[in-house]
């Protein structure tokens, strides 16, 4: 029996803590196929979110994915990423955090459309922050 990997509880535990220490929470993704984030905020392959409670609407952090509808551009959009393409959950204040080694899609998947430009929000906007700057800080594998 494969025991559930541990990756969904320490991306929960790091929001929370961030959340109760009045940091914001942001969430490094490798962006393929299977996520679904607007296109144009993509950078070398990678998006960073702002998951606070106060950028997010219905946010969801199940064991397999992360889910939740932010405004980007004034623009509601919904947000679906799989755990696996999580590369990191880190507060911005300091950078305190996790860093994760992504599971990245199969090269068939990889080659696919993205879902974020097929896909187009259809839930009620809410009033919440915008993703982070573009002068955001990079989180880079040292090995």
């Amino acid at each position: 029996m494969e025991l559930p990997s541990t990756k969904p509880y320490l991306i929960r535990a790091i929001h929370q803590w961030c959340c109760d220490n009045g940091f914001t929470p942001y969430l490094a993704v490798v962006v393929d196929s299977r996520t679904r984030v607007p296109p144009e905020h993509v950078r070398d392959g990678q998006i960073v979110l702002n998951i606070g409670y106060e950028a997010t609407a219905h946010l969801s952090l199940s064991n397999d994915g992360i889910s939740f509808q932010a405004r980007f551009g004034g623009m509601a959009r919904e947000i679906a990423i799989p755990v696996g393409n999580v590369a990191a959950i880190y507060a911005r204040e300091n950078g305190a955090g996790m860093a994760f080694e992504p599971e990245l899609a199969t090269a068939g998947e990889a080659t696919g459309e993205t879902a974020a430009e097929s896909h187009s929000a259809t839930e009620e906007p809410d009033p919440t922050t915008p993703s982070p700057s573009a002068g955001r800080p990079r989180l880079q594998r040292v090995k």
